[in-house]
């Protein structure tokens, strides 16, 4: 039986394509563990598909003044010998990261043991995790081929990114009935990220009045991001965040709006959802979301809107635009012809197991 290790954390979306590869994996035989950090987002999501999971110490590289880039090397060090060690004990025969900056102790120690390393960029621009670990990396897969230019020679691979098969069998009925809604008004789910995302947060709940005419609306917030006073609000279903039951509330949803994270617009293409991205600004981040959402624009496959200049009318406007051109929308997403990731990652996974 071979052996992977999965690796990958610090947001959902480092973590929900692992996840999306394990039915495939088991599939074809494979024995999988999981590395992350000690208590990070990503052992919370791994913990109900029963795998061993291995917790490790990690941090943050910054790109700004911060007190802990004085500390938290130390950390890294420290998880890398603790990858190490689990790795020289379950001697995988390869090692797939999705980034975040857990998965470099991971993939570096892997790398020490001569275990090939497989990563995967969903951004269009490669981020600094990644980077670090580009020199040791055996295949860089990736969902952009504009990032194909920024990988090194012979290590790029347009893959696409691994999306949930059990997100496209929703249950429409199922998701109306969590939510309390009726069947005769359209629904709009809105999306921050695993972590949330607190302006798109107020930009919604500012809409929310001239939205509740003619839609209702689910939304998910984030941790500690609910509305106490909104809660009775008739139309209005908050939730802070959702598993199991993401697949349902994406059946009920006809339009979306989202941030621009890549492996949640990956997965609003795959499900062909007519979607509103609110990428986050370039202030707050290194400007990925933003060349994200600006390919997918391009693509005719959203709508984009600068969070700027946003204001809850504002809002409201491009709901309804969108909502009223929302076919062709679909139809461009449909023609798409979106990779089959999942195969393309798997055939490179088979292959360095068995060079």
């Amino acid at each position: 039986m071979k052996k992977i290790v999965l690796t990958g954390g610090g947001t959902a979306g480092h973590v929900t394509p692992n996840i999306a590869l394990l039915p495939s994996l088991k599939e074809a035989g494979f024995q999988v563990s999981y590395m992350g950090s000690y208590d990070g987002i990503e052992k919370k999501l791994i913990e109900d598909f029963k795998i061993p999971y291995k917790g490790i110490s990690t941090g943050k590289f910054r790109r700004y003044f911060d007190v802990k880039n004085f500390t938290d090397p130390f950390r890294v060090l420290k998880g890398y010998s603790e990858a190490k060690k689990y790795l020289k004990e379950e001697k995988p025969d390869v090692v797939f990261s999705k980034g975040g900056f857990v998965s470099v102790p991971v993939v570096r120690a892997a790398a020490s043991l001569g275990i090939p390393c497989i990563i995967h960029e969903s951004d269009m621009t490669p981020g600094l995790a990644n980077k670090l670990c580009f020199p040791v990396a055996t295949k860089v897969c990736c969902n952009f081929p504009e990032t194909l230019k920024m990988l090194p020679e012979n290590k790029g691979v347009l893959t696409g990114s691994p999306i949930r098969a059990e997100l496209k069998q929703g249950n429409k009925l199922a998701g109306l009935e969590m939510c309390g809604f009726t069947a005769n008004k359209p629904v709009i789910m809105v999306i921050g990220g695993s972590l949330g995302a607190a302006n798109v947060n107020r930009i919604v709940r500012d809409a929310l009045p001239k939205l509740l005419e003619d839609f209702q609306v689910v939304h998910l917030c984030g941790k500690d991001k609910i509305d106490n006073l909104l809660l009775t609000t008739p139309g209005y279903k908050q939730f802070e965040y959702i598993k199991k039951e993401l697949k349902d509330l994406f059946a009920m949803a006809d339009i979306v709006i989202s941030r621009a994270g890549a492996n949640a617009i990956c997965e609003l293409l795959a499900l062909h959802k007519p979607n509103i991205l609110i990428p986050l600004p370039a202030r707050s981040s290194r400007g990925d979301q933003i060349l994200n959402a600006k390919s997918f624009e391009a693509q005719g496959f959203s709508l984009v809107l600068d969070e700027d200049d946003l204001t809850g009318e504002i809002l409201a406007e491009k709901v309804n635009e969108l909502y009223f051109t929302r076919q062709s929308y679909y139809d461009t997403m449909s023609k798409s012809g979106q990779l089959d990731s999942i195969d393309t990652i798997m055939g490179l996974i088979k292959e360095v197991c068995e060079d």
